[in-house]
């Protein structure tokens, strides 16, 4: 527990800026990264920079995305979707893949909820895994999530895997 407390004091959620692209670009070119993350492999740099733009000038109101910044660093991002009333979706992204299973999407979750509860009254989070995401699963299941339902399947790491919803409620 002391390296997850840690962890999460260095730890922060910050907004995205366009100066986080180069860091962006080296997580493209991470192929275990890219099909955790259902990104496309090979992107173009013109094309990632693009999409980058639109994720830092983000407009839609049911939708966040912030950066996850360790030691000031940019290391992943935490995203909140679907955010209706007091509810939304946590999602997580470690941009690293040598950076998993070292407690930073556990800490990123925490952060990010934290910062949803105080700033936005969000207190039912729901999220989505794959069920051949195990560490996924286990840091949900860790955070306090409750399984509630499989429904659908979609590709992870090249494999058709059932995907799982979960629920917590503040």
């Amino acid at each position: 527990m002391n390296a997850n407390k840690n962890i999460s004091q260095c730890l922060k959620i910050r907004p995205l800026t366009i100066n986080d692209y180069e860091t962006v670009l080296k997580w493209s070119n991470d192929d275990s990264f890219c099909s955790a993350n259902g990104w496309d492999l090979n992107r173009s740099p013109e094309e990632l920079y693009s999409w980058w733009l639109k994720c830092v000038n983000n407009e839609a109101e049911d939708f966040i995305r912030m950066g996850v910044e360790l030691n000031e660093k940019l290391i992943g991002y935490a995203d909140l979707a679907c955010i209706k009333d007091n509810t939304a979706e946590l999602g997580i992204a470690i941009g690293e893949s040598g950076l998993w299973g070292k407690g930073l999407g556990y800490n990123s979750a925490i952060c990010m909820m934290e910062y949803a509860s105080k700033k936005l009254g969000i207190t039912t989070f729901n999220a989505e895994t794959h069920e051949a995401n195990v560490r996924s699963r286990k840091m949900l299941k860790n955070i306090g999530f409750k399984e509630i339902s499989r429904l659908g399947n979609e590709e992870y790491l090249g494999m058709n895997s059932q995907l799982i919803q979960y629920k917590l409620n503040l």
